[in-house]
């Protein structure tokens, strides 16, 4: 099915009826955050699948889905997904090493939320995307992220992350392009990222 940017694909709390692939496009994957904000917990790009958080004994999503940009998602009920996965054991063990590697991410998320300052955060989610993306031509991250996006990433507020990212170009770490992030000191950057305040 076609989306557009913006639409919403899932919502948290709908009835899980199946799980979905990005075909083209880019999906952000979120959960709510107080009333108003939005932690967003990955991003789907190209070949990624999305909405598995809803499998097993879940009747609703525990996130949201929203598109980035204009797209192509593919649907998979429920009912076909689960018959796949009873006769297709590599198919299954992929999806196991999968699973595994999601759990290891929200579980290193959740330990930066609580210990690591907001501009190692913010460090950590811009090698992240790099790392996801890639560069372009002109050596930026390969994804152009609204500074709100970036906050909800990040697990900050939008004023807070604002003003980190003045700190990181005035510290030569990073450069601006409208939506556009260079990194250009990788390895400065990854030192921030790493700077984690155990209680």
């Amino acid at each position: 099915m076609k989306v557009k940017k913006g639409e919403v694909i899932f919502k948290e709390g709908d009835p899980v009826t199946g799980i979905y692939f990005v075909y083209t496009g880019l999906v952000k994957v979120y959960k709510k955050w107080d009333t108003e904000k939005e932690l967003i917990i990955r991003f789907a790009k190209e070949g990624a699948t999305f909405g598995h958080r809803g499998l097993g004994n879940n009747s609703t999503y525990p996130v949201s889905a929203a598109a980035m940009e204009n797209g192509v998602i593919c649907y998979i009920s429920l009912e076909f997904f689960e018959a796949t996965l009873k006769v297709n054991s590599n198919f299954t063990y992929q999806l196991l090493m999968f699973f595994a590697d999601e759990l290891r991410e929200s579980e290193r998320k959740m330990r930066n939320l609580a210990h690591m300052p907001v501009k190692g955060r913010v460090a950590e989610a811009l090698v992240a995307l790099q790392k996801q993306f890639g560069i372009n031509a002109d050596g930026f991250i390969n994804i152009a992220i609204s500074r709100q996006d970036l906050a909800s990433y990040s697990g900050a507020t939008y004023e807070t992350v604002f003003r980190m990212i003045n700190e990181l170009v005035n510290d030569g770490l990073i450069s601006l392009s409208a939506k556009s992030i260079r990194i250009n000191n990788h390895d400065a950057l990854s030192v921030l990222a790493q700077d984690i305040m155990f209680p």
